[in-house]
């Protein structure tokens, strides 16, 4: 079995991973995911259960709904005592901060979280600009941005290269040395259109640590979108080169394809913890089912059966062979334990490929102890049935015990 952790494993400060969650903005711009403000609140406050380190509501600038919505979550989830900083997303240009600070800044906790694109695509083609003039915008807005927070606590600036994964890295150094030194105290890489492959992503992080001279006074954190379905692999890969902030959103909605999926995410330096350098986060796991059920029916966008961690699949096991391992020993196929993340234990579910273990367990169950002679023809019968119905239920198990005299 993958080596797991204890259950509330912490390392150190040093390996910890933030979680910042991003479920309520870029996971609201799946298509027809859009949110009431009312769902919005009920997804924050479980949010805030599950425990995350950053929160981001919203795009205030976008529309008054969005605005008040931000707001509103700023007061009444964010300022709670322990709650999650709240960050509102907004363009490098001026009303678009404002917007963003003034319906964050009644958090306990604020960040203004402030974005360019610095690719070559698209300062082209969006921008109509030269590389000097984006890295100045991104300079001097960060400055603007940095000028709001001062006297309000511990509220900062994160700022992010959008399509950083295609941008030149000896432009993107450049650009984040710049905006360190006017405030940035978290510098977001993000993989925009999920077209970079881990080893490739780690290395642009890996850069960013050796070549960016004042890294070490700002967090590193990655946005990975799931375009060639590789979000979750480059999000662990950017933590294993340096960078201590993941950008996420529960079942994965997003933009396009989606995102990197916090559950994914969280589970795997769960589960393989030493593999990935002692890595950590303070999610509280158990509340990921719960969580995932919720954004699933509110923006009802379905979570597919084979979804990872948290699909109806995830933790089922139909095919004899894995049934009887399973009953053997719940090592040899799983591992992670369902109750980790919510649910209270693992399916059987019966029907044609099950196993006579699988069968034999589900009797003990519903307290039939069969001899051996008597779960021969039991099992021939269920067998016979299962040819032609696709899965057995408990109420099919009664009947057929009622036909063969058990």
């Amino acid at each position: 079995m993958a080596s797991t952790s204890t259950h509330h494993f912490q390392g150190t400060p040093d390996n910890q991973v933030q979680i910042f969650d991003t479920t309520l903005r870029d996971g609201e711009q799946s298509a027809g995911a859009s949110l009431k403000p009312s769902e919005k609140i009920l997804i924050a406050r479980q949010l805030a259960l599950l425990n995350v380190d950053v929160m981001e509501a919203g795009f205030p600038a976008s529309s008054a709904g969005d605005f008040d919505s931000v707001q509103q979550i700023a007061r009444e989830v964010g300022g709670q005592d322990n709650a999650p900083r709240i960050t509102g997303l907004c363009r490098t240009i001026e009303r678009d901060i404002d917007a963003a600070w003034d319906a964050v800044k009644v958090a306990k906790k604020a960040r203004i979280h402030t974005f360019v694109a610095t690719s070559d695509i698209h300062i082209a083609a969006k921008f109509k600009k030269t590389r000097d003039e984006v890295l100045t915008l991104a300079r001097d807005m960060v400055a603007y941005a940095k000028a709001k927070t001062v006297g309000h606590g511990d509220a900062d600036i994160e700022f992010s290269a959008e399509d950083a994964g295609r941008t030149d890295p000896y432009y993107l150094y450049k650009v984040l040395e710049a905006v360190i030194d006017a405030g940035a105290r978290v510098v977001n890489i993000p993989d925009t259109v999920g077209y970079t492959i881990p080893d490739e992503f780690g290395r642009l992080i890996k850069g960013i640590v050796n070549n960016v001279p004042n890294i070490d006074q700002a967090i590193i954190s990655t946005h990975c979108h799931n375009d060639l379905g590789l979000a979750t692999a480059n999000s662990l890969a950017g933590a294993q080169n340096g960078a201590r902030q993941i950008e996420c959103t529960i079942n994965g909605i997003g933009e396009r394809a989606g995102n990197a999926a916090m559950e994914e995410v969280v589970m795997a330096m769960k589960v393989r913890r030493e593999y990935l350098g002692n890595l950590w986060t303070q999610i509280h796991t158990e509340a990921f089912y719960e969580t995932s059920q919720m954004v699933s029916d509110l923006t009802s966008m379905t979570v597919q059966h084979n979804k990872a961690v948290v699909g109806s699949n995830a933790f089922a096991h139909e095919s004899g062979i894995h049934q009887d391992g399973f009953l053997k020993g719940r090592d040899t196929y799983e591992i992670m334990k369902p109750e980790w993340i919510g649910l209270n234990g693992s399916k059987l579910p019966l029907g044609p490929r099950s196993g006579r273990a699988a069968v034999r367990s589900r009797l003990l169950q519903l307290g039939v102890t069969p001899n051996d002679d008597g779960m021969v023809a039991f099992f021939e019968a269920f067998k016979t049935l299962a040819d032609h119905q696709k899965r057995i239920e408990d109420e099919d198990l009664k009947k057929l015990l009622v036909q063969v005299g058990l």
